[in-house]
Formats: structure tokens, sequence, C-alpha cells
């Protein structure tokens, strides 16, 4: 190819011109990309001016730098795992969630008591600063190497009305549900799925490869009432996992007769 002839910084040119090889094809997703110096000869420019250009596409997440084998065009294949978001129940009543047997606990859980944010206060329609139970866990799939950070927030008014979880709020969630079960409530659960930049210890727990997002999953267990008892949060990456859904239809509640 021809040295670069376009108006602009010399690095957002070659940028530009390794984006069309990428969106074209030439560069295939998954496929390395051409050394520095194969770059330099190509579009005839030196060195900091290709790092510059790397840099940027880096940023928008086009390429992914792998530390020691090179620069590589990001995959735009399928996500590797596919989360079913549902529960179920066994024939003895337990729960069971159809994604459990894919993930391995990467190290032993962390228990600790905090208290809630602005924003897991208004899941758990509490104020901020109340006290919780909270319990994390680093899971992985050892399949596809998958990481998925998982938290659960217990109140204390929760675990004060069931002792088992002030007890024990290390419990994997399926366990949870069958606790609050027995203790008389009848649950249902609500989910809010969005998408977000990593912070830094996010970034690297999950080993997120530059410019990806992650999923932020919060689910909340209502009992009976409608009261919210305990708030799960599932982090994992957007290019590793995509979610399914059953939707069923609710009820309509029945219109009052005009008089």
């Amino acid at each position: 190819m021809s040295e670069i002839q376009r108006p602009g910084a010399l690095y957002q040119q070659v940028a530009a011109a390794i984006r069309e090889a990428i969106l074209s094809g030439e560069f295939a997703p998954d496929s390395l990309l051409p050394s520095e110096a194969q770059l330099m000869s190509r579009y005839g420019v030196s060195r900091p001016t290709v790092r510059n250009a790397i840099a940027a596409l880096r940023a928008e997440g086009l390429i992914d730098v792998r530390h020691g084998k090179g620069s590589f065009v990001r995959s735009d294949g399928q996500p590797t795992l596919t989360l079913e978001r549902r529960i179920s129940r066994t024939t003895d009543g337990q729960f069971a969630m159809p994604d459990a047997d894919i993930w391995e606990e990467a190290e032993e859980p962390t228990t600790y008591r905090a208290r809630t944010t602005k924003a897991t206060g208004q899941l758990l329609q509490l104020a901020e600063e109340e006290a919780v139970f909270g319990c994390d866990r680093l899971l992985i799939d050892t399949a596809t190497g998958t990481r998925a950070m998982h938290r659960t927030l217990i109140p204390f008014e929760v675990a004060e009305a069931v002792p088992l979880l002030a007890e024990e709020p290390w419990k994997r969630p399926a366990a949870i549900y069958w606790v609050l079960t027995t203790d008389g409530h009848k649950l249902w659960w609500s989910e809010t799925v969005r998408a977000r930049m990593p912070l830094p210890d996010e970034r690297a727990t999950l080993q997120l490869p530059d410019a990806t997002p992650i999923l932020h999953l919060a689910r909340v267990t209502h009992g009976t009432d409608d009261r919210p008892l305990i708030l799960e949060e599932l982090r994992i990456g957007a290019d590793r996992a995509e979610l399914a859904f059953r939707i069923t239809a609710d009820k309509q509640p029945a219109r009052r007769a005009r008089a």
C-alpha cells in the first residue's frame, strides 16, 4: 500500500487505514496484526506513529494487545457462554440454578459486614448505610476460562428474622432461597441488567481485554409481602457472555365493575 496521504494527525491516518483493513476483512478476527516494522513499512511512517495508532485502536476496542505475543484483531464471534437467567424447583421442592454446574469457585468465598450504598439501598428498599452481611465469590468456568464475580447482600433485619442466614451468610443462592421458603416466604424475583465499563479491580479480577465493558446484573429476591429480602450482583465480561431469559405473561388484575 502507498504511504498515507490524508489530512489529520499522522497516527490518526494510520489508525483509520488499519481500521478499514479490519472492517473489510483483510485483517480477520482473532488474527495477529502485522508487526510494528511491517506496519511502518506498509504505511511509510515511524515507530511512534504506529504505536500511537495501535493505542487508538485499542481504546476503540478493535485491537487486543497480548503482552509477549503482539496485537490481535478482536473477535466478532458469538459470546462464549449463554447464561440462562431462570430459577427452577426440583421434585422435592429444592431450588436449582440452570448454570450452577458450569461454575467452580476460584477461591474461598469472602464474607463480611458492610453498609448499603445509594444503589444497593434502592434495590433493597433501604436507606443508605443500613447494615448488611456480604459474601463475595469469584467464579470460573474451567472449560472456557470465563470468570464472573458474584456478590450476595443480606440485610441485618432479614438475617435477624431468619437466624440461619446470620450464622451462614456464605450459603449459595439456591440454599438461601430454600431457607427463606422454609421460613414461610413465597418468593419471586426481579432482575435488572446494565452494561458499563469496569472499575480497575474488576478488569483485573475478570481478566478483561482493553476497552471491554461488563454486564452487571442485579437480582432481588422478594418475599410474600413483596418486600426485598436479599440482593445478588453478578459481574461478567460482555465479550464472554450473553443472557437468555424465559418470559411468561403476567395475569392482569381484574377490572372493577363500574357502579
